[in-house]
């Protein structure tokens, strides 16, 4: 079966040609004109791959790139007229796998839908994450160190999955609050120390000498990978 496309673009007419374009290239579609309707297809249909505008009414592309990592790790695309390195490195930091700025060649974004499906698919058996003692199991959303399963909160478990699929790259406490429920609140990047704090008393043999969540001062945190 053809892979499924979710189409994210409020400008109809754009999205329209995007929809043929890529249904005459064999895959199927579904279109979305705002955030918050894309985020509910997203949700429903569980597409192969996301392509998002970041210039969305209800929700833009990026807050919605946020909440669908949280949740997902399906491909996401984003496709954006916004050209300077701080704009297109925020996209990536929110979770996005790639991005197109516009006006893009049609081809170069066939080139890169195929890619991105294609790493989707050799990595489609890895719905556990490992890093050293801990393992984070994607499908049964559950968290083992060693043999021991711990128990961890929505917020706990995003944070451990955003560190198991980087293990040693360092994350600012920022960037880890948007992978919470915290996102969009009220909450400070000192509820990140929070949730490390507790997380640490569940994993570390000795939460007060940690040897899997490590902090690095001035930076953020980083789950070794060894």
């Amino acid at each position: 079966m053809s892979a499924h496309l979710l189409i994210a673009e409020d400008d109809h007419k754009h999205a329209e040609i995007l929809r043929r374009y890529l249904e005459s290239a064999g895959y199927r579609t579904t279109v979305a004109h705002d955030g918050r309707t894309a985020l509910d297809h997203a949700r429903r249909l569980r597409p192969d791959l996301l392509l998002l505008d970041v210039m969305m009414p209800e929700m833009d592309g990026l807050d919605l790139c946020a909440v669908i990592r949280r949740e997902s790790d399906v491909p996401v695309l984003m496709l954006t007229a916004r050209t300077s390195e701080d704009d297109l490195l925020l996209g990536l930091d929110r979770g996005a796998d790639d991005y197109l700025t516009k006006p893009y060649r049609p081809r170069e974004l066939l080139a890169r839908i195929r890619t991105l499906l294609r790493r989707a698919d050799r990595g489609s058996t890895r719905d556990v994450l490992r890093a050293g003692p801990v393992a984070v199991d994607l499908t049964r959303r559950t968290v083992t160190v060693g043999d021991r399963e711990i128990d961890c909160t929505p917020d706990e478990f995003a944070i451990l999955v955003t560190l198991a699929h980087q293990p040693e790259r360092v994350f600012t406490r920022a960037q880890l609050l948007e992978q919470t429920n915290g996102y969009g609140r009220d909450s400070t990047e000192r509820t990140i120390d929070t949730h490390m704090s507790n997380l640490r008393r569940k994993i570390e043999p000795n939460p007060r000498r940690p040897v899997l969540l490590l902090t690095v001062y001035g930076v953020g945190y980083k789950l070794a990978g060894a």
